[in-house]
């Protein structure tokens, strides 16, 4: 049985990221997932992730994500690839609402750059938005979308040209800790190390067993469809978007391509029980929700579905990540339930995972998203 310095569980978006920085710190590592690298089986997947500093979730994640912009723009050094495209971002809500007063809160406390639009500033600057009576937006110049699969796919080619190893196929049974280290055991093999990383998505609750932390997976459909509007396209100077809608949360991307633009709903979605029996066949209500958003707001899109997949967000009772050392042994560290925001934070939690591992202290500040904060438990009704 062969002996790792760290294994790897789940090589997706947190799990690439932590193999290469495993790799750049001379580590001795291995990755494990049961699928291909860059597949469309998890949560890594759909060509285009929303990367944003002004962050309304909590004013917290942004020290993070400053790290995060620092290691996507090494990750384009030393691959020679686009992976991080600034197109701006707006993010459009009723004043009372919880996206704009939480981007305002973000911004005023650690002095980001915003512009605060009105319905009418919006019209003026941004054609091709129809913002409803009542909301205004605020625009962020650094905001744009990351190449999700192609973050993925570089990460790990580097991580195994600085001599890490990356298994696909194989699916992780179990893992088991002793007094020398830790015993993988997938469905072809059994891997032993000093260190376990637990990066594995939908899957994180299968592994993540005794952390008494409630994870809850729901499938999130993703479309594309027909938009001959010019005014749409990247090129053209129109950006990533994020909608409070009576509805719902909505969000999409400016015309990057031939497909179409996509657009998608960040609320709702189905409970999965399993994850490797996902629907994923499109869902006529999940369509109808999402052009209803578009009649109001992108009203010159077609409703014309050129493209459809689907994706699984791993949610929490707070709709914060974990990032953590496992309480039955710390050599176990993890991240799990990032709760369909954490793709753009994969680069930092690769490299906050492997300074856990490594017993380094870690370069950003994590503390708000330990596993025995307040709030992870459901409230009892």
């Amino acid at each position: 049985m062969e002996r790792y310095d760290c294994i790897v569980a789940g090589t997706g978006g947190v799990g690439s990221a932590a193999l290469y920085h495993l790799a750049r710190a001379g580590a001795r590592a291995i990755g494990i997932d049961r699928f291909p690298p860059g597949h469309d089986r998890g949560s890594s997947h759909g060509d285009t992730r929303i990367i944003r500093l002004v962050y309304h979730e909590h004013p917290d994640y942004v020290p993070i994500l400053r790290r995060a912009y620092e290691l996507w723009d090494e990750l384009e050094d030393v691959t020679a690839t686009n992976l991080h495209v600034r197109t701006g971002l707006l993010q459009v809500g009723p004043s009372n609402g919880a996206v704009l007063a939480g981007v305002l809160e973000s911004a005023r406390r650690h002095h980001l750059d915003i512009e605060e639009l009105s319905a009418e500033d919006i019209a003026r600057e941004l054609p091709g938005f129809a913002i409803p009576e009542g909301m205004s937006g605020v625009y962020e110049k650094g905001g744009g979308y990351l190449r999700v699969e192609e973050c993925v796919l570089r990460h790990l080619s580097e991580a195994e040209r600085l001599g890490a190893t990356s298994v696909a196929n194989e699916a992780i049974e179990s893992w088991e800790t002793d007094g020398s280290g830790i015993v993988v055991r997938t469905d072809k093999s059994v891997y032993a190390a000093d260190r376990l990383i637990v990066t594995a998505g939908a899957w994180a609750a299968d592994l993540l067993s005794g952390l008494d932390v409630p994870l809850v997976v729901r499938r999130k459909p993703l479309f594309w469809f027909g938009d001959d509007d010019e005014r749409h396209r990247a090129s053209n100077g129109f950006p990533g978007y994020l909608f409070e809608h009576p509805d719902g949360l909505f969000y999409g991307f400016p015309v990057v391509d031939d497909v179409g633009i996509k657009v998608a709903e960040h609320t709702g979605g189905q409970v999965v029980d399993d994850p490797l029996s996902v629907e994923r066949d499109l869902i006529d209500e999940d369509r109808d929700r999402v052009t209803k958003f578009l009649s109001e707001c992108l009203p010159t899109v077609s409703h014309d579905v050129r493209n459809h997949k689907v994706c699984m967000y791993t949610m929490t009772a707070d709709e914060h990540f974990v990032v953590d050392r496992h309480p039955a042994d710390p050599r176990v560290v993890f991240a799990a339930g990032l709760s369909g925001h954490g793709f753009k934070f994969t680069s930092v939690l690769g490299e906050t995972l492997t300074d856990l591992a490594l017993d380094k202290t870690p370069r950003v500040p994590i503390e708000f998203l330990s596993s025995k904060r307040p709030g992870l438990k459901p409230a009892e009704s």
